[in-house]
């Protein structure tokens, strides 16, 4: 494809995207909508199932990996960090993988641009994700206004202002992920069994619950450093818990891996999405 030709398609791609722009709002906002549909609680969840599972995870973990040092420097708040943003990768790549199901009805009747299924279920599990962080300020607040697990450790800077670096980061990132796994869970179904194993393991296989300075095994700590989720948490702690400059290592590696995997989620997209109407 020459470079105007390119041009073109990129401008149309725009076009589309500005045209429907209020049809993503509309679909984010049901999503979100519909996510706490029935529920006593409502948008509150947002805040009470983050701090209940950390309040469980520290009990359970605590022990083990809660002991005070320069890598940890408060567990519970150290817990929650990590647990907010791989819960978030979690959440919206499981919601765009299933977008296309859910919505096979319209989808069948009404053209849209398919992108818009799994990005809306993304962006509404973003708003979820940053209604969450006023629980972390609240929590960070309590434990370093109370002391409690060497909370009076935990201090402020500025360059926790840096933390929407990795935010957008792992935006990025789920979206790739969240556009390959939709495509590939309209041809083959078992995707979400799969997939719902394979973040049960991943969530061992980052340091979330405990410092990748406790592993000792040299390919273990191999396999954790390439793993994208890790550059993107521990960009965030940086700036939230430890207050000290982001690593330019990790964020290189973290925004070559988020753009790279947007860019392939985006081409497996447009060489498949014409073709899974016929197979929903």
């Amino acid at each position: 494809m020459s470079t105007n030709a390119a041009s073109k398609e990129l401008s149309h791609g725009v076009d589309v995207f500005k045209k429907y722009r209020t049809l993503l709002f509309e679909l984010t906002r049901k999503n979100v909508s519909l996510k706490y549909r029935n529920s006593w609680l409502g948008i509150f969840w947002s805040f009470l199932q983050p701090l209940l599972n950390m309040v469980v995870l520290s009990v359970v973990f605590g022990g083990l990996f809660g002991k005070s040092s320069e890598h940890v420097i408060c567990y519970p708040v150290f817990l929650f960090t990590g647990r907010l943003l791989f819960d978030f990768f979690n959440s919206a790549t499981k919601q765009a993988m299933t977008s296309f199901r859910r919505n096979a009805a319209i989808i069948k009747k009404v053209y849209v641009p398919k992108y818009m299924y799994p990005l809306s279920s993304i962006l509404s599990t973003f708003v979820t994700f940053a209604i969450s962080i006023l629980c972390l300020i609240f929590v960070w607040v309590f434990f370093k206004a109370t002391g409690i697990s060497n909370g009076s450790a935990l201090h402020i800077t500025w360059r926790v202002l840096m933390c929407f670096v990795p935010m957008l980061l792992i935006l990025i990132f789920s979206t790739g992920v969240g556009l390959v796994l939709s495509i590939l869970n309209v041809y083959f179904k078992d995707i979400e069994y799969i997939w719902d194993v394979l973040t049960r393991l991943l969530l061992y296989m980052v340091p979330i619950l405990y410092p990748l300075q406790r592993i000792e095994t040299r390919w273990i700590i191999i396999v954790i450093k390439i793993n994208p989720l890790y550059s993107m948490i521990e960009l965030f702690r940086q700036c939230v818990l430890y207050g000290i400059p982001m690593s330019w290592k990790l964020l290189a590696y973290g925004t070559a891996a988020a753009v790279g995997t947007f860019a392939f989620g985006t081409l497996i997209f447009k060489w498949k999405s014409d073709d899974l109407i016929y197979h929903l």
